[in-house]
């Protein structure tokens, strides 16, 4: 069974190996995927509707329902690890108006309408949106 900080450090390595600018929706408390990608070198900036003094990643104070889209211009990834399912369609729209890539890693066996793009890279991902 993956444990706990495995499932962070697999997630981290996939986008370390894919993309080189990233923001995650949702941080929350877990800053374990955020820090491991900017000690891979990635442009990391992290969002919350709560602060997050723990982040050592750019941090900004954002709703994904109402989105600060600057925040997400330059991004080539939108991700966000166990967000609720009601989030997907507002990270599913800001994806899209920034042009990137969303990716999600899901709360046990949850998923939105059909479960987007299947990544399997030692645990599953969701790939709703890719920005082609």
């Amino acid at each position: 069974m993956v444990n706990y900080k495995s499932i962070e450090e697999r997630i981290a390595e996939y986008i370390a190996d894919h993309y080189k600018s990233v923001v995650e929706v949702g941080i929350g408390r877990n800053t374990v995927t955020s820090t491991i990608l900017k000690d891979k070198g990635i442009d990391v900036t992290a969002t919350d509707i709560r602060d997050c003094p723990d982040c050592r990643v750019k941090f900004f104070r954002d709703d994904i329902t109402a989105p600060d889209k600057s925040i997400y211009a330059n991004a080539g990834l939108i991700y966000s690890v166990r967000p609720g399912v009601e989030m997907i369609p507002d990270l599913i729209k800001t994806a899209r108006a920034a042009g990137a890539d969303l990716i999600v890693y899901h709360l046990g066996n949850e998923i939105y309408e059909n479960g987007g793009e299947i990544i399997d890279c030692g645990i599953i991902l969701h790939r709703y949106y890719k920005n082609d």
